[in-house]
């Protein structure tokens, strides 16, 4: 365990050295922290600088999967130095000897940087990039994770008045958030719950805020710590990767709107891994069918043609919602059945609640998205699926917003925990 602050940064130093020397001095300017200088770009340097170089980090590979980078492309030397950095930063990570980390660069060097970060760190632990791709739409870079990122302004090529200011803002900020990391896991402050409390997630969406929030207040009011993701895609994402890295204890997926986007095609998808890590850790969960009755676009012009003719709202200039067909609500069924029992090493930790009134504020009856034979196919698809399972399936005549739905799923689900 290091005993001072650390800032590890990661740098292409074969293009970018100059940036990635003033950073450096920026960060040891104050005498606060401990700088480690991480080479990882193609052609290695040789500047005293350099505290590790990047045949140093390919040495983390296995022998059979190094490589002559003379041979291979650009995208596939950022794949390779991803994984093998990932090995390092997991390392340095694991020994407690690093507590902030930060790069800058191209759109190159941003997903080099980025893709290690996620990879070997966890939520919580300070990351940041500078680089010229950040005021666009960065999720490809940043993912489900909470890389912090900060434009450059001017491209990071040669140092000029400008971007000195940026690299020494940005170096300030990790510094900061370096030392308070460093101080929070010097008292041992880890994150971990109090004795006898759980941790649980919940997820929600605008229109099934109500049943959420009911949930939430019963919870806490039981003193357990209750995370909210919302349901666009990231959220989901962000829950499935917390529950994999140990912060939660169980599962209210009150909201399962996001497999409606993957199996249609909406904006707000989040992956094939959806549903799958509480399962595979055997942690308790309820899982409901909120928001199943739409599919997420951006603003109505962005609309596929194909679905022109289907029925659309304007939820605001920048969503547009469109309710799923009775065909597809059938698949959905499957789908989310599926994935349950094919994740599930504990099938008795499972239970799938159906509010027959409603699954979302727009399927409740006089709603724009009122379907009675649309639901009806989501909710046989999902009994006939769940048959002999071993997962129960708890029909209730309430929408999904009545507080005694949600406050039901909450009893039940501490209940399934307690054992």
């Amino acid at each position: 365990m290091s005993q001072e602050p650390c800032v590890l940064l990661l740098g292409t130093c074969d293009t970018k050295l100059n940036e990635f020397r003033f950073m450096k001095n920026q960060l040891k300017k104050n005498g606060v922290v401990k700088v480690i200088l991480v080479d990882v770009g193609r052609t290695p340097s040789t500047d005293p600088a350099v505290d590790i170089s990047s045949s140093e980090v390919l040495s983390h590979l296995p022998e059979n999967e190094r490589q002559d980078f003379n041979s291979v492309t650009r995208g596939e030397v950022i794949n390779i130095m991803i994984k093998a950095a990932t090995i390092l930063v997991r390392n340095f990570y694991d020994l407690k000897s690093i507590h902030g980390i930060v790069s800058l660069g191209g759109s190159g060097g941003t997903s080099l940087a980025a893709g290690v970060m996620r990879a070997a760190l966890p939520f919580g632990f300070p990351k940041l990039i500078v680089s010229t791709v950040a005021s666009g739409d960065t999720s490809s870079f940043v993912g489900e994770s909470d890389i912090m990122m900060v434009p450059s302004i001017v491209d990071i090529a040669g140092l000029n008045s400008l971007l000195k200011i940026v690299l020494g803002n940005a170096a300030a900020a990790i510094e900061a958030m370096a030392k308070m990391n460093f101080e929070r896991q010097s008292k041992q402050e880890d994150g971990s719950k109090p004795r006898g409390k759980f941790r649980i997630a919940i997820t929600m969406f605008g229109v099934t805020t109500p049943g959420a929030n009911a949930a939430m207040e019963y919870l806490s009011a039981q003193s357990h710590e209750v995370f909210v993701f919302h349901a666009t895609g990231t959220g989901g994402r962000a829950m499935e990767r917390l529950i994999n890295e140990g912060y939660i204890d169980g599962v209210l997926d009150l909201t399962t709107t996001e497999l409606a986007d993957e199996l249609v095609g909406g904006v707000m998808s989040a992956g094939s891994d959806r549903l799958t890590a509480a399962g595979k850790k055997g942690l308790p969960q309820i899982v409901s069918v909120g928001a199943l009755d739409m599919v997420n676009f951006g603003a109505r012009s962005s609309v596929p043609e194909k679905f022109h003719r289907r029925l659309l709202v304007e939820h605001n200039p920048s969503i547009t919602l469109m309710r799923t067909t009775q065909d597809e609500c059938g698949k959905l069924g499957e789908v989310l059945s599926r994935r349950l029992k094919e994740n599930s090493k504990d099938s008795g930790k499972v239970e799938v609640w159906i509010p027959r009134k409603g699954i979302s504020m727009m399927a409740e009856k006089g709603g724009k998205f009122y379907d009675e034979d649309a639901d009806k196919a989501l909710f046989e698809a999902l009994s006939k699926a769940l048959m002999r399972t071993g997962i129960k399936l708890q029909e209730r005549d309430l929408t999904i917003n009545d507080p005694e739905f949600a406050i039901g799923m909450s009893k039940r689900l501490l209940e399934m925990m307690a054992v």
